[in-house]
């Protein structure tokens, strides 16, 4: 499929790069901490969401602050080894001019900041969550990738692992593009469904970016 667009917003953890090995045993360790039992955390959907989110499912809200402050902590002290790049990742984004692609994710801009610099990645435009209100599903995280690049969002593609990061660029009115790198195909709606970004090349050309993938 061929798809003409002005700019390509980039989920980070399970689209350009996977640390979920390292997700898990910090957030393992961070429940047991923080007393939360293995049925209470066993509950709460992990992925794509930003950490404020997932605490204040868990905990009082007097205990949020503290509790994000750990959790980044052991996810920042952890990425040494814990952080890999994903298929196609590097060869996708340096066929891209600097300014036609930002990551838009749902950590905290200190934990992104690290796991990018880990596998050598360096966006010159980054969305974390200390930037937003609203993490995914709300479109608010996509539509600020957008406005940081002076692009219509209507005009952008969104590369996305997590069903709520989906809805986010649906709702944003972005075309979508769904990687089955940490979730099946059946469990995810977007205009394209690929396996990962080894499937997607991009072209810069003077009207934008033209973008082909085999899904």
């Amino acid at each position: 499929m061929k798809i003409s667009a002005d700019a390509l917003l980039f989920d980070n953890d399970g689209t350009l790069l996977s640390s979920m090995e390292s997700v898990y045993r910090c957030w393992t360790r961070w429940a047991k901490e923080f007393g939360i039992t293995e049925e209470d955390f066993a509950r709460v959907e992990l992925h794509g969401r930003p950490a404020v989110e997932i605490a204040a499912d868990l905990l009082p809200a007097d205990r949020v602050p503290e509790a994000l402050a750990r959790i980044e902590q052991l996810e920042v002290e952890d990425v040494a080894g814990g952080v890999v790049l994903l298929p196609g990742t590097r060869a996708l984004l340096e066929s891209l001019p600097a300014d036609r692609w930002a990551v838009v994710t749902s950590a905290t801009r200190r934990l992104a900041e690290a796991r990018l610099e880990e596998v050598g990645l360096r966006p010159k435009h980054l969305i974390a969550a200390d930037d937003i209100s609203r993490g995914k599903p709300d479109p608010e995280p996509f539509l600020l990738g957008a406005a940081r690049l002076g692009i219509d969002p209507a005009r952008c593609v969104v590369f996305e692992d997590a069903p709520a990061g989906l809805a986010a660029g649906r709702a944003a009115g972005m075309t979508t593009v769904a990687l089955t790198t940490t979730h099946r195909a059946d469990e995810l709606s977007a205009d394209v469904v690929v396996a990962d970004l080894s499937a997607v090349s991009a072209q810069a050309t003077d009207n934008g970016v033209e973008i082909t993938t085999a899904g």
